[in-house]
């Protein structure tokens, strides 16, 4: 039997999504319904019933004050927290009288709203078994208590119930498709298909193709028809990650797509419409595209009814404890460890670094000390070790003798044996650690990773004949990533 969940009452969809986000993030499982009458017909359905809910007073119908009274016939032991704006006498009043476990005043802290379930349910919802699947709802859920994230977490909640077009735009990694399936997930198209696509990580001969499908016959290799994203995507919506990266030609497409919501697939006649929701995303400057003659006005226009931007890390530091914690606590999942902690020190350590690559660079960070942290506590030691020295060797004796250790771990990885084998080259890739090491060989793990990045990028550059978005794809990168690492090869 799961776990009884909070309710939340509310015809905001704002405060639906603020307040549900800051409850999941404390550990509890929420559910959030727009009205009275949903949530009484949910509650006489529901093969478990709430163990708290929290409802809000003036909505269109009965207001939370008929709800309460209702849910008091049906389960009197039931707590119900009722919210408002308006704090009058009469208002509090009626809710104590109707039965109401509290009353919080709107516009309410959400560390007030949080530390109230604590007090009711207990300060956190039981812990799942360390053997338990992490739920695509954790691992796409987007986190944050700091100020820029809960207005995030607002424009979201506003954003998800109008047919808007909307435009993200935030410095790589993050989290932009996080936002967009936040808003697909609290939007009546939330049954409907999400499709993203990477338009950055795509050739542009084939990008067409993958946004509008094909006929069979339409060019070489295309041996049957091709439904492309958006007919994937009808009646839902679809997410255009690194749309500053379009190609012109394909500007001119979607614009057309998205103004009359219909097209051909590529060799084809038959004319396909849709209903798709276009969340598009970015992190270059599309104005500036714009004067450069790179990307279409009125493209932009059509893209940036809404605008949203998120925060790079640096800008919410306060918010690193509680990402550290998830991503820890997702890789002890997926590793069936225990959880390891961050202890003063090593927060301290993550709140100075600068974070060039936002929350992907802190998810991929913890995915190492979960992996290779010896102790349960993660030290400052542990992170700096994790973060790594500069790539670059400072010059001089130490830079001709960091360059004979870089040849070494290449050829210990690109020489050992077929990749069909892989036990050969980690012999090898061992052997080669263990004489480093026995001969006090210093920033080893930072040599290795740069070495074994370097010859991935180079196989996978030959393999796409230079062209950097196919390799980016073959790695499994993004493209931004894959020209990060080009430009440290030195």
């Amino acid at each position: 039997m799961p776990e009884p969940p909070i309710w939340i009452v509310d015809d905001e969809a704002g405060v639906r999504f603020v307040l549900a986000t800051a409850l999941r993030e404390a550990g509890w499982r929420v559910e959030a319904f727009g009205s009275a009458r949903e949530a009484l017909a949910a509650f006489d359905a529901a093969p478990v019933a709430p163990a708290l809910l929290f409802t809000d007073v003036r909505m269109p119908g009965d207001d939370g004050l008929v709800l309460l009274e209702k849910l008091k016939q049906r389960r009197p032991e039931l707590p119900v927290v009722v919210m408002s704006a308006y704090t009058d006498v009469a208002s509090t009043a009626g809710a104590f009288r109707a039965g109401a476990h509290e009353f919080l005043s709107k516009p309410f802290d959400l560390d007030d709203a949080v530390a109230l379930a604590a007090r009711v349910l207990g300060p956190s919802a039981p812990a799942a078994p360390a053997d338990a699947p992490v739920s695509q709802d954790a691992a796409d859920t987007l986190l944050g208590q700091s100020p820029a994230m809960r207005e995030l977490f607002r424009a979201i909640g506003r954003l998800a119930q109008a047919p808007l077009s909307v435009l993200i735009t935030g410095e790589t990694g993050t989290g932009k498709e996080l936002v967009a399936r936040a808003l697909h997930r609290e939007s009546p198209r939330a049954s409907r298909p999400f499709v993203a696509l990477n338009t950055a990580a795509i050739p542009a001969e084939l990008l067409e193709s993958e946004l509008f499908g094909h006929e069979a016959g339409a060019f070489t290799g295309a041996t049957r028809r091709h439904p492309g994203r958006f007919e994937q995507a009808h009646g839902g919506t679809l997410f255009l990650d690194e749309i500053g990266d379009m190609p012109l030609a394909l500007q001119t497409r979607l614009l057309r797509v998205l103004q009359q919501g219909e097209f051909f697939r590529v060799g084809g006649r038959e004319l396909i419409r849709v209903d798709v929701r276009v969340v598009a995303a970015t992190h270059q400057d599309l104005e500036a595209r714009v004067a450069a003659g790179q990307f279409r006005a009125d493209l932009l226009h059509r893209l940036d009814v809404v605008r949203l931007r998120l925060p790079a890390l640096r800008e919410r530091r306060e918010d690193l404890p509680l990402l550290a914690a998830h991503f820890l606590a997702r890789a002890a999942q997926r590793f069936g460890a225990r959880e390891k902690r961050l202890d003063r020190e090593a927060l301290e350590r993550l709140r100075a670094h600068d974070w060039p690559g936002n929350v992907r660079e802190l998810e991929n960070l913890c995915w190492r000390l979960a992996a290779l942290a010896p102790g349960e506590r993660v030290g400052r030691a542990d992170v700096e070790a994790a973060l790594g020295p500069a790539v670059q060797a400072p010059g001089g004796a130490a830079e001709s003798a960091g360059d004979v250790h870089d040849a070494r771990i290449g050829a210990a990885v690109r020489d050992a044996a077929p990749a069909a084998d892989a036990a050969n080259w980690e012999d090898a890739l061992a052997a080669y650690a263990r004489e480093a090491l026995a001969g006090d060989v210093r920033d080893l793990h930072a040599r290795i990773v740069a070495r074994v990045d370097r010859v991935l990028l180079e196989a996978a550059l030959e393999r796409t004949g230079g062209r950097r978005a196919q390799a980016a794809a073959l790695l499994g990168l993004g493209r931004n990533t894959l020209t990060r690492k080009l430009g440290r090869r030195g």
